[in-house]
């Protein structure tokens, strides 16, 4: 799941807030320019700092991508500790794919989750991070449709809950790459769609 990308600042020690700063001029420099025309000197300039400082935090623009994936994972982790419903779910799928269409700069950009994703192929260390983000989050799903609506869970015998957390988690992927190739979609017109795909999601 591709969750909040929150660029606000923190109460948090210096060096965390140096390291967000950078975070987000980088999402900035490589939705603007895509990865590879994005040098770590359009990132410091965006970022307003020396290019030797920001080399203090990022070793180089893998390490930027995988320290964002890592963010992307804990924020999506929290999305799913949300839930407690069916009609949670439902939503929540909604409102970010209106976020996405709508170019929300709180939420991941799709165009940047797919472009991460085709670097993935070039570079080991993000297929490497991008598989494990997928496993942990496929393992949050899990466990909340299989703990039982007593534990604000969905109640699914864990096997179908494996089924469909990986069904989920497919179709997600599927509606971002919706939100770039189409993004004058109407998301009132996907709300009965997804409605209806979360409701046969849920059904043991």
């Amino acid at each position: 799941m591709t969750g909040h990308a929150v660029c606000a600042g923190k109460d948090t020690p210096r060096a965390e807030v140096q390291r967000e700063r950078i975070l987000c001029a980088a999402q900035k420099c490589f939705i603007e320019h895509g990865f590879h025309a994005a040098s770590m000197a359009n990132i410091a300039e965006a970022a307003q700092m020396s290019a030797g400082l920001m080399y203090r935090y990022f070793e180089n623009k893998s390490a930027i991508v995988r320290a964002i994936i890592e963010r992307q994972l804990q924020d999506g982790r929290a999305q799913i500790e949300q839930l407690h419903t069916s009609a949670d779910l439902a939503s929540s799928i909604l409102q970010t794919y209106r976020s996405w269409l709508a170019r929300d700069p709180s939420v991941m950009n799709p165009a940047l989750y797919l472009e991460m994703s085709a670097e993935a192929t070039r570079d080991p260390q993000i297929a490497a991070a991008l598989q494990d983000s997928d496993e942990r989050i496929f393992e949050a799903l899990q466990a909340w449709m299989a703990r039982t609506r007593d534990e604000r869970g969905l109640g699914l015998p864990l096997d179908l809950a494996s089924r469909r957390a990986h069904l989920l988690m497919q179709v997600w992927n599927g509606l971002a790459v919706s939100a770039v190739r189409h993004p004058n979609q109407d998301p009132a017109a996907m709300r009965e769609v997804i409605e209806k795909f979360v409701s046969a999601l849920v059904t043991p």
